[in-house]
């Protein structure tokens, strides 16, 4: 009816447009593809001299040109929008995820003692994704350490809630530099060859790198425009445990707060989810502390859970955005992908966890947990 105000609960953010690249190579087929093998793209570091750093490993992305006029994440981003099947429309509301932007620029004007600070920073690094994209929004930036593109997301998906827009597009990406594998070296958070998300004998985590981006609509919108929908972003939590500057919460009731909001949003019961794509770091204590949010969350349901980090390795700011689309697929695909590198699952993993892929149950939806540094947590529900 004419004038009528639609509720916000009954406006859907719905994913019409997705593409990535990761280590695996350009595309979701490709990441999901060798994800289903067991195939982890975790190799050694040729980037850059590693040998002084706790790890000489990690998951890059094969093509791309360290200290040249275009930095990394540019290169990546430019793999995915020049193409003329990526058709982003204008009024979209733009949303970047990073932690580190650029760094790669900055790394080289202090070695080579020239260039324009300004250049190096997250602004101007705005400034060059909004005119590569094409969109005439200014944008804005999400920097929310690991947690980035999950919190990006769920800030695409209130705004479309809440009918400030009908349109947004979420970019995600980082890379690795030599100054951030020395800062994961310098935490001691790093494994010597191949993370192992779950597994009884994880030492640490593996950087990786990668490129995302989701066109997100209200479904009015995106039924006016026949376009296919891929999914929708149901529910959110974020929150923050405020325990310490890199460690997570070993009580894990930041992470249960972040899910029990994504729930109430999505307005769903914990029987509704069909699987958990954990942020599985692989380090001792997020691993610990994502399972202990589970077990008190789910009870005495076990729920399959999943980590692509073992594959893919940990894409920071990208990380959310890359597991949601992967997500997304697995829904599709009614599969649960195996936790790449896990050999054996520690013990209060056992039921949850596995090396081997799984079916995923009819009508069921998707749990995406990330944590970051600073004590951040978000949970997004997917369908």
């Amino acid at each position: 009816m004419e004038g009528r105000r639609i509720s916000p609960s009954k406006i859907k953010a719905v994913v019409v447009s997705c593409d990535m690249t990761t280590p695996y190579g350009q595309g979701t087929d490709a990441c999901w593809n060798s994800i289903l093998s067991g195939k982890s793209a975790v190799s050694r570091l040729n980037r850059f001299n590693a040998k002084a750093f706790q790890s000489e490993y990690a998951a890059t992305i094969n093509g791309l040109k360290y200290h040249q006029k275009d930095s990394l994440v540019i290169q990546m981003l430019q793999s995915l929008f020049n193409k003329p099947s990526v058709l982003i429309p204008e009024d979209a509301k733009l949303i970047l995820a990073t932690t580190k932007g650029e760094i790669d620029l900055l790394e080289k004007m202090i070695l080579e003692g020239k260039g324009n600070m300004s250049d190096c920073g997250l602004g101007s690094f705005l400034k060059k994704v909004s005119t590569l994209t094409g969109v005439k929004d200014a944008g804005i930036i999400i920097s929310a350490a690991c947690a980035s593109s999950s919190a990006a997301l769920a800030r695409a998906a209130a705004i479309i809630r809440s009918r400030y827009s009908d349109c947004v597009l979420v970019i995600a990406c980082d890379s690795i530099t030599e100054f951030v594998f020395s800062g994961f070296s310098s935490l001691m958070a790093l494994d010597k060859s191949a993370a192992k998300p779950f597994d009884k004998n994880r030492s640490g985590l593996s950087l990786g790198e990668a490129a995302a981006f989701a066109l997100i609509m209200s479904d009015s919108r995106a039924r006016q425009e026949k376009r296919k929908i891929i999914g929708e972003i149901a529910g959110w939590g974020l929150s923050d445990d405020a325990n310490h500057m890199t460690g997570p919460s070993r009580t894990s009731e930041g992470l249960i707060l972040a899910i029990k909001k994504a729930f109430k949003t999505a307005d769903i019961d914990k029987k509704d989810v069909g699987f958990i794509a954990a942020h599985g770091t692989g380090t001792v204590y997020n691993d610990a502390m994502e399972i202990k949010a589970f077990h008190t969350v789910f009870k005495n349901i076990k729920i399959p859970v999943y980590s692509i980090k073992g594959a893919i390795g940990h894409t920071m700011g990208a990380a959310g955005l890359v597991e949601m689309i992967i997500a997304l697929r697995s829904l599709k695909e009614r599969k649960v992908p195996p936790t790449v590198n896990l050999r054996d699952a520690d013990e209060d993993a056992l039921g949850w966890v596995s090396s081997r892929e799984c079916p995923v149950g009819e009508n069921k939806m998707a749990l995406i947990t990330n944590a970051g540094f600073g004590g951040i947590n978000t949970a997004l529900v997917v369908a």
